[in-house]
């Protein structure tokens, strides 16, 4: 009974084991973009190791502080001479086994330290801005792929309608050439259209499947796990939040590159208070205490007093230039970083420039293509019915679906193109 037992709980640990891995693999996940984002925050890999970084910068804070507080030893020795003594003319010492203890404290303050500290904490500033900006960048790398995702189901479903409506008419056409109303060759160009839109739809349908394995290694999910999109492209791009986009000013004490290079400036000043300190005197204190047990009838010769403390002034005068010298360095070195920031100050300000106008102008290429593609659509669907009806000819209809095919195209770019703009722009302002 005991034996049966033990296979029926393996058996269930088994099932248990292969459902996790069956729900990490596969499954459904359906998602908005704000979900994906958050989602995508919470299982990424990379975020984990800035989450990581943060708390190696504040144990290394800890570590600095504790530098400065008391360090507590303790020893145990034993020693045992053999039943030597010691010859010391006309009399003789023994020498009999002994037992030590000995505890010992010290304590040690510099500038150095107390600046290290500072420079700790700073570190875990940095860390923490740092983690930000990989959870700013993440989620808009997360609305990128979505949106591209989105706008690549647009272009198969404009692809797979066109395609529909060729083999519709390539159906109508070959059977007017069968009765002998129609020529060969109007029916071919059609088929030749109809096998170039299926190349396309393929080709369109791998692009998809690459963007959706983006998506699943932005979020962390199973590499086999279905992704559902809950929103629209029109649920996303919205012309109004465009257009107000456009009025927002450029605080560039937001934008987290120049944060970031704040705070290393910050720290490369305090780096020359941490070499100054090269100037400031050590003190340093500490407390002994030795104690000593004989094992044996006579007690031997001992001159360790049990307790010991001692304090030491260590007072730089001369280092031959050295601490000059890394003063001097670092305040070069903070001064290059002066200028850095500077420059990327002039670069910020022009990318902020470049990136209203490409917001603007891919918005007015968005509206021309999205009115181009409405015509374009109501003119193939004017010239197929003609075409029908024996009042165009196979040429107008082939211009005609070359036009809409290209009208589709040009409108998936323009979409691209402005969903791109926008979150670069946002980005750019840290807009949250």
């Amino acid at each position: 009974m005991k034996t049966k037992a033990f296979f029926i709980t393996v058996a269930i640990l088994l099932i248990t084991v292969a459902h996790s891995f069956s729900q990490d693999d596969g499954g459904s996940l359906s998602i908005s973009l704000k979900a994906a984002q958050d989602y995508a925050v919470e299982h990424n890999k990379t975020l984990k190791n800035s989450s990581l970084e943060i708390q190696k910068a504040e144990a290394a804070k800890w570590g600095a502080i504790a530098s400065m507080l008391p360090q507590v030893s303790a020893s145990l020795g034993y020693s045992n001479y053999c039943g030597y003594e010691m010859n010391l003319g006309p009399m003789s010492m023994s020498m009999p086994a002994t037992g030590t203890l000995g505890i010992t404290a010290s304590m040690a303050l510099s500038g150095q330290q107390i600046i290290g500290v500072q420079l700790a904490e700073m570190s875990k500033d940095l860390s923490d801005l740092t983690k930000k900006q990989s959870e700013d960048e993440i989620r808009y790398q997360v609305a990128k792929v979505y949106m591209s995702i989105l706008v690549m189901q647009n272009t198969t479903e404009l692809l797979e309608r066109s395609l529909e409506n060729l083999e519709s008419l390539h159906e109508t056409t070959q059977n007017a050439v069968d009765v002998g109303a129609a020529e060969q060759t109007d029916a071919d160009k059609l088929m030749v259209q109809v096998l170039s839109l299926r190349t396309s739809i393929s080709s369109t349908n791998r692009s998809l499947e690459m963007l959706e394995n983006s998506m699943r290694l932005q979020l962390g999910c199973g590499v086999n796990t279905k992704l559902v999109l809950t929103q629209t492209v029109d649920d996303i791009l919205k012309p109004e939040a465009i257009l107000a986009l456009q009025n927002e000013t450029f605080n560039i004490e937001n934008n987290y590159d120049y944060q970031l290079l704040q705070k290393n400036s910050e720290l490369l000043k305090k780096q020359i208070d941490l070499k100054i300190m090269g100037y400031v005197p050590t003190l340093s204190a500490y407390y002994q205490y030795s104690g000593r047990t004989y094992f044996g009838k006579k007690e031997g010769f001992n001159m360790t007093p049990p307790n010991l403390i001692g304090l030491t002034l260590n007072v730089p005068i001369w280092s031959s230039g050295k601490t000059w010298s890394d003063v001097k360095q670092a305040k070069i070195t903070y001064e290059e970083f002066q200028n850095t920031i500077e420059n990327t100050r002039d670069a910020l300000l022009v990318q902020e420039r470049q990136l209203r106008y490409n917001v603007a102008s891919n918005y007015e290429t968005y509206e021309a293509q999205k009115l181009n593609l409405e015509v374009t659509e109501r003119v193939f669907t004017n010239v197929s019915n003609k075409f029908e009806h024996g009042m165009a000819s196979s040429l107008e209809l082939t211009t005609a679906s070359s036009d809409i095919i290209s009208a589709q195209s040009n409108y998936i770019s323009a979409v691209l193109n402005l969903v791109n703009a926008q979150i670069e722009f946002e980005q750019l302002l840290n807009r949250k």
